[in-house]
């Protein structure tokens, strides 16, 4: 359906670039870097964000350390393939993990058609599980990149989202006041 669309935007193909780890470390930043480097060399970008993601801007994606870049909020990652002009060579995408399954057929279909994509999101829920289309992007992508908080306990390396406040659900919008970076011994021990 969405190659069928744009035969004209086969290039050369694409690749899909994820930059994953736990929350407070920068994946939006880094995203929001290399964003603006392709914007420096000319390519058109687009960038899109789960709907669900309000809690800095109805539509912009924002990093922790509040870096803007204008975004489209989707309600499905199909509704990507619907939105991409013909003309665009960067597809950036942030919070990924709040998406289904459904974008890593997305990313593939527009890595495809010679688009550079470029993923962010969490790799591992509030319980240490692996959240939404995440592991499988990291299968089918060129190039991931699993970044590192700082555990706020111990000071080693965090990988873990540790959710600070009693909730069961699985997609809670929190900061700093509802999470905290942890090593996986200080994970373990807060599980207990």
């Amino acid at each position: 359906m969405f190659l069928e669309n744009k035969p004209h935007a086969v290039r050369s193909r694409g690749w899909i670039e994820v930059i994953c780890g736990s929350m407070f470390y920068g994946k939006t930043e880094e995203m929001l870097r290399r964003l603006k480097r392709a914007m420096i060399a000319r390519q058109k970008v687009e960038v899109f964000k789960p709907s669900v993601d309000t809690r800095y801007d109805e539509t912009a994606v924002v990093s922790h350390d509040e870096n803007i870049f204008q975004s489209t909020p989707v309600e499905t990652a199909s509704q990507i393939l619907l939105m991409v002009g013909d003309d665009v060579e960067v597809v950036g995408i942030d919070e990924a993990q709040f998406f289904d399954n459904q974008l890593i057929n997305v990313c593939n279909q527009l890595a495809d058609t010679g688009i550079r994509v470029i993923v962010a999101g969490l790799d591992m829920d509030f319980q240490g599980k692996p959240f939404g289309p995440i592991p499988g992007l990291l299968s089918a992508a060129e190039y991931v990149d699993k970044v590192h908080a700082i555990c706020v306990k111990c000071g080693n390396l965090a990988q873990y989202s540790h959710r600070t406040i009693k909730n069961d659900k699985l997609v809670m919008l929190g900061e700093k006041d509802n999470y905290e970076p942890l090593c996986r011994s200080c994970f373990l021990d807060e599980m207990k």
